[in-house]
């Protein structure tokens, strides 16, 4: 049976994507194949490369400019997502999909034609970047003569790019809205706005899952909070392992 997992975007919740697949391989999941937004496909490269889940959260706790990125909004304003490349192609050296163990596609939103694009042949950095220009904190990013932004805009959990590539879909959704929430600053009611706006773009992607590990107290956490990647780590993989059984999750 192939079994199809998909990641939502969600900045620094994400991590908790990588809890999630440590606790499916534990589980004895195959991932046939995987689609992911933003922080969802930057996780869904690394692990397709062949990179273990705790082997990409090490990288994500070693790396400086992944443990600087939340002074973006108190600084500097819209920065540019390109120091990122460097990072990536440090561990995705190959840089082309067809180096991937796991088929991958990557959603990205064309800002000018105001539309998702879906990616999974040739080169591999400039659409997980494209992907993860988070409106407002990166400047829109180039590649094939296109503008492209965060494909969570107009696709968070892209299930429908991989529904017929796959028996099942397993979707990882990291945006759960707490009904807590502090009005702390304007970041703060930023960030909660598009976790709104976006998050009415996954109603229909979430049919599309047989199976959806949602968990609730990563909603507690800003897609900022980078400095907690241990913490929110282990609430997915901690939610999976309790709420999920192999049985569950079907996959023999």
């Amino acid at each position: 049976m192939k079994v199809g997992l998909v990641l939502s975007g969600g900045g620094a919740r994400g991590i908790c994507h990588l809890g999630v697949i440590k606790a499916l391989e534990e589980f004895n999941v195959n991932i046939s194949c995987i689609s992911g937004t933003s922080a969802g496909a930057l996780t869904g490269a690394l692990y397709s490369y062949g990179y273990k889940p705790e082997e990409i959260l090490e990288m994500v706790l070693k790396t400086s400019f992944f443990k600087s990125l939340h002074i973006a909004w108190t600084w500097k304003g819209l920065l540019s997502i390109n120091g990122l490349q460097e990072v990536l192609l440090k561990y995705l050296p190959e840089n082309t999909f067809e180096a991937l163990k796991i088929p991958l596609v990557v959603a990205a939103t064309d800002i000018k034609r105001g539309r998702v694009e879906y990616f999974s042949r040739g080169e591999l950095i400039p659409t997980l970047l494209g992907s993860s220009c988070v409106p407002a904190v990166f400047d829109p990013f180039r590649f094939n003569g296109a503008l492209y932004i965060d494909g969570g805009v107009l696709d968070n959990l892209p299930a429908k790019a991989i529904a017929d590539r796959c028996e099942v879909i397993i979707g990882s959704h990291c945006n759960f809205i707490s009904s807590e929430f502090d009005v702390k600053n304007l970041r703060s009611v930023v960030e909660r706005t598009l976790l709104m706006a976006i998050n009415g773009n996954t109603t229909i992607s979430k049919t599309l899952c047989k199976v959806l590990i949602e968990p609730p107290d990563v909603g507690k956490y800003s897609g900022f909070d980078l400095g907690k990647a241990r913490e929110i780590f282990d609430i997915g993989y901690a939610y999976t392992k309790m709420n999920f059984s192999p049985d569950q999750l079907v996959i023999q």
